[in-house]
């Protein structure tokens, strides 16, 4: 059967982040993408220029039209800009179970550009962690999460992913690529093992949209594997991507990976 799979996050008119990627990772993997879409920016490659943040009522009403037709597979959440639709969010899934929930704890844009309120960040520790499957943050995110300094070694990285355990989420997948070195260490953390799963970093500046691509390939896979196998067929998805943004040529900054680079 057909995955569905729902992305709850911003909207990225250049197409290389947000419900943007997501539906085109969604596709790329067999899944059927929906969205609910929280925020709307003026972006391109070479940066966020204003973001304009959608009602939680009508973030519930996009929600509501799709859980009360259309059964949903599993849910990736990205961007979300303040703790009014953290809130909303929460009080959605909470109410309308859905299976397997995929949290991307966007705060930061490629260019800087703070897409997360900080208020946000204690609402999404204690209401939405606790509902995911997995969250998939970066070191500065997790820093944030945890309220502490950012990791700057794998030993202070596993620490933290363990500490974010504890706050209710099922696994944790801490992403090492802001650490130094040839190899970019990722690190999926459950109750029951650690999974060391790390890949050659590739020489490229187009990776915008990486984060979103990876939480959002978790999302379509999830519900026909396991979450050790999701986990590790999006991350060999994803380094196909990156390795193939070059063969594009879209914008003057920071450029999409590739995530159609097996059909083009």
């Amino acid at each position: 059967m057909t995955t569905i799979a729902l992305t709850i996050a911003g909207s990225d008119p250049s197409g290389g982040a947000g419900i943007q990627a997501d539906l085109k990772t969604f596709s790329a993997l067999g899944a059927y993408g929906m969205s609910v879409i929280t925020a709307l920016t003026a972006q391109s490659t070479q940066g966020v220029d204003d973001v304009l943040a959608i009602s939680p009522q009508f973030v519930e009403a996009q929600f509501n039209t799709l859980y009360q037709d259309i059964n949903i597979d599993s849910v990736k959440i990205g961007m979300l800009m303040n703790k009014e639709i953290v809130s909303m969010v929460y009080h959605l899934l909470k109410n309308n179970p859905i299976n397997n929930i995929v949290l991307d704890t966007v705060m930061v844009a490629k260019g800087g550009h703070r897409l997360l309120k900080s208020d946000a960040v204690t609402a999404i520790r204690e209401k939405l962690l606790p509902l995911a499957t997995v969250i998939t943050p970066n070191l500065p995110e997790a820093a944030a999460l945890l309220d502490c300094d950012e990791a700057s070694n794998e030993n202070d990285m596993l620490k933290q992913g363990q500490a974010l355990l504890k706050l209710g989420c099922q696994a944790v997948l801490m992403k090492g690529g802001h650490l130094p070195g040839h190899e970019s260490p990722d690190y999926l953390i459950t109750h029951d093992e650690i999974i060391t799963m790390s890949s050659p970093r590739i020489q490229t500046k187009n990776t915008h949209g990486t984060g979103c691509t990876l939480s959002a390939a978790i999302a379509a896979l999830l519900p026909q594997r396991s979450l050790a196998q999701a986990v590790k067929q999006a991350k060999d998805y994803l380094y196909g991507a990156i390795s193939h943004a070059d063969d594009l040529s879209i914008g003057k900054g920071i450029g999409p990976t590739h995530h159609f680079y097996q059909w083009w």
